[in-house]
């Protein structure tokens, strides 16, 4: 009897292992440097307290940093969410080569980031780029994509989409196809046309998968790096910081002139709050909108049988 009450245990015990040693530790590991005075090259040299959060907190840097990263993040995941939904759409359809056009969408996934960020950082040079000469062509002016304002953010907005949307088309397009076909078949048969279909029938069974869709997106866009690294050569975020993230922010902090692993760790663990805080924005959201869909068939069960059962005793 008591084999059958550990072995549960025994079995995710692997699991909360390796979690331990490979991420938890880490993480509290990271909150204990933030309070010391810890140099890259000399190592522990005592105690701050929060002084490392003073100091980071006191810089407009990382305000600025803050913003970069929220504004990225918007205009990433966004149109990534639509995009993807769209695109599940038209390959959950009845295609000629339905795999191979599935297969295809993942490919950009597959490519390495910092290839990624190489070819989309030619594409939107200033001066020989490929966007810009696309608009001359056509009669527009140039844009300074490596410039002062919001366009920084779309091109490096457009680098995220282009590794990203396929992967969660296929997300999506797996959703779909779990979708029981007799509430589209029975849509068809009132008389609804395939976009009312598509607005009333698929997108509300896809509210838990693009849930998780917008988490992962969440998560992912805060600590964004690898492409707002790769934008320029010189890789600090533009010559004002007017593309660094928070994650860049931290690894100039921790790697570059200052070598302070106690303010990079420190900036490391705001942003985990700043995850954290949208994390248990979005699970109030999820738990708000389960509930909004499950609530009403069962209030309508106990409605049925508080109705049944005074029926009843009133037959009594």
């Amino acid at each position: 009897m008591a084999e059958v009450k550990v072995s549960p245990y025994l079995y995710i015990a692997p699991f909360f292992i390796v979690f331990a040693i490979v991420g938890l530790f880490p993480l509290l590991y990271t909150a204990w440097v933030s309070t010391r005075h810890w140099d890259l090259l000399g190592g522990d040299m005592g105690g701050s307290g929060v002084a490392n959060y003073s100091y980071v907190l006191a810089q407009p840097r990382f305000w600025k940093a803050l913003g970069n990263t929220f504004s990225i993040f918007v205009l990433s995941s966004v149109p990534q969410v639509i995009a993807a939904i769209l695109i599940a759409a038209v390959l959950n359809a009845n295609l000629r080569a339905r795999t191979f056009w599935r297969m295809g969408v993942l490919v950009p996934y597959v490519v390495a980031p910092v290839a990624v960020s190489l070819i989309f950082g030619q594409l939107f040079a200033d001066q020989s780029g490929a966007v810009n000469s696309v608009l001359t062509a056509i009669g527009l002016p140039a844009i300074s994509w490596h410039g002062a304002g919001l366009w920084p953010h779309v091109a490096i907005a457009s680098m995220v989409n282009f590794r990203w949307t396929g992967y969660n088309a296929l997300i999506f397009l797996a959703a779909m196809q779990a979708i029981p076909q007799d509430l589209i078949e029975a849509a068809v048969v009132d008389g609804a046309g395939r976009v009312q279909t598509f607005l009333r029938i698929t997108v509300p069974m896809l509210r838990p998968t693009i849930i998780f869709v917008v988490i992962t997106s969440t998560i992912g866009g805060l600590q964004i790096f690898d492409e707002p690294r790769m934008f320029d050569t010189g890789g600090m975020g533009g010559a004002d910081r007017q593309w660094m993230t928070l994650s860049m922010y931290l690894y100039e902090l921790g790697w570059g002139s200052q070598m302070n692993m106690g303010r990079s760790a420190a900036v490391a663990w705001l942003l985990f709050l700043v995850i954290v805080i949208f994390a248990l924005i979005n699970f109030a959201v999820t738990r708000r909108i389960s509930s909004t869909g499950t609530a009403t068939p069962r209030r309508r069960n106990r409605a049925a049988r508080r109705s049944g059962t005074r029926t009843t005793g009133g037959n009594r």
